[in-house]
C-alpha cells in the first residue's frame, strides 16, 4: 500500500498546452514553473481540466514527466480513468514509476455500473496501487454517482485517502467530512469556501490557474479559521471563478492563459476555442478580482 502523504491543502488541475496537433511540452514547463513558485500545493496533471481524454497513453506520460521535472519539487497527483479495467492497470504500473504523491481515479465513465461495480473497480485499483488513491466523484462527467454508502465503503480501504468532491450534493459532503476517514477537496470551485470552512481539507481547483496565490490563501485561511478574511477572498474571487467556467472547461481557461502569453489557445477536438463574449466577461471579472484584492 502507498505510504501515508498529505492530501490537503490546493491542488491545480493543469491545462495541456498545444501546439498545433503536439503537446506544447516547453510551454508545459513554463507554465508548471511559473505556478511551482506560487503558494500552491501541488499540481493534477491529465485530468479532466488536461483533456486527458483527447490525449494518448504515452502523451500523458509525457505531460506528467514534464510536469515532475519543471515543478520545482511540487508534488504531483495523476489522473487516471478508463472503462477496461486491465488498461486501466496496465497504465497505473506505468504511472507509478513515477515519483508521484496519489492517483486521480475517476468512476469508469458512460458504462453506468451500478454501486457493487464501482467498489470492485475501485478497489481492485486500491489493491494494486503502490502509492494512494483519491476518488473522484463527478457524476457530470461519468454518468453516475458515488452514493454515500459506497464512499464510506471505499473511505475504508487503507489505500484510498482522499475524495475529489464534485458530486454536488452538500449533505454527502458535510457526511464524509463528519466520518472524518476520507481528505474531503473540494473539486468545485465554487464550493471552496464552503467545503473548507465544513472542515474539508483543501481543494483541487482549476481557477486556482488565475490568481493562484489568491486562491491558496482563501483555502488556507479558511482552514485556520480566520473566517473573515477567507470571507473576504471568497467574494472577491466568486465572480472570476463562475466567469472561467461559463463554457466548458478548459476552453476559457486557455483563452485566458493565452492572452497572459502563459500558453497558445489551442484545444483538442471536440472542444472548441471559448467565444470572444466568455473571454471578454471573464478578462474583466479578473480585473475587478485584483482590484477588490488591492483594497
Amino acid at each position: 500500500m502507498g505510504q501515508f502523504v498529505d492530501l490537503s491543502g490546493f491542488w491545480i488541475p493543469l491545462v495541456t498546452p498545444f501546439q498545433g496537433d503536439q503537446v506544447d511540452r516547453p510551454a508545459l514547463q513554463q507554465l508548471a514553473g511559473h505556478l511551482a513558485a506560487t503558494p500552491i500545493t501541488g499540481f493534477v496533471a491529465c485530468g479532466s481540466t488536461g483533456e486527458a481524454e483527447s490525449l494518448t497513453h504515452d502523451e500523458q506520460l509525457a505531460v506528467l514527466d514534464t510536469v515532475l521535472a519543471h515543478g520545482h519539487g511540487k508534488p504531483v497527483i495523476m489522473g487516471l480513468a478508463g472503462t477496461r479495467l486491465a488498461d486501466m492497470l496496465a497504465m497505473l504500473k506505468e504511472i507509478t514509476r513515477r515519483p508521484v504523491a496519489a492517483v486521480l481515479v475517476s468512476a469508469p465513465y458512460y458504462l453506468r455500473p451500478a454501486q457493487a461495480g464501482l467498489l470492485a473497480h475501485f478497489h481492485a485499483l486500491a489493491d494494486a496501487s503502490p502509492v494512494p488513491l483519491v476518488v473522484y466523484d463527478v457524476p457530470a462527467r461519468t454518468g453516475v454517482a458515488l452514493s454515500l454508502e459506497t464512499l464510506r465503503t471505499l473511505a475504508r480501504h487503507p489505500n484510498i485517502r482522499a475524495l475529489k468532491d464534485c458530486g454536488g450534493d452538500e449533505e454527502k459532503t458535510r457526511a464524509l467530512i463528519a466520518d472524518g476517514r476520507f481528505t474531503v477537496l473540494a473539486g468545485d470551485d465554487a464550493r471552496i469556501f464552503s467545503t473548507v470552512c465544513l472542515g474539508g481539507a483543501g481543494a483541487i481547483a482549476a481557477a486556482g490557474h488565475v490568481l493562484p496565490q489568491h486562491y491558496a490563501r482563501l483555502v488556507a485561511s479558511a482552514r485556520e479559521g480566520r473566517l473573515d478574511e477567507a470571507r473576504r477572498l471568497h467574494h472577491a474571487l466568486a465572480p472570476l471563478s463562475q466567469a472561467l467556467f461559463a463554457e466548458p472547461n478548459p476552453s476559457v481557461f486557455k483563452a485566458v492563459l493565452a492572452r497572459q502569453g502563459r500558453i497558445g489557445d489551442a484545444l483538442r477536438p471536440p472542444h472548441s476555442p471559448a467565444s470572444v463574449e466568455a473571454v471578454q466577461r471573464t478578462w474583466a471579472a479578473l480585473d475587478a478580482a485584483e482590484r477588490a484584492l488591492a483594497a
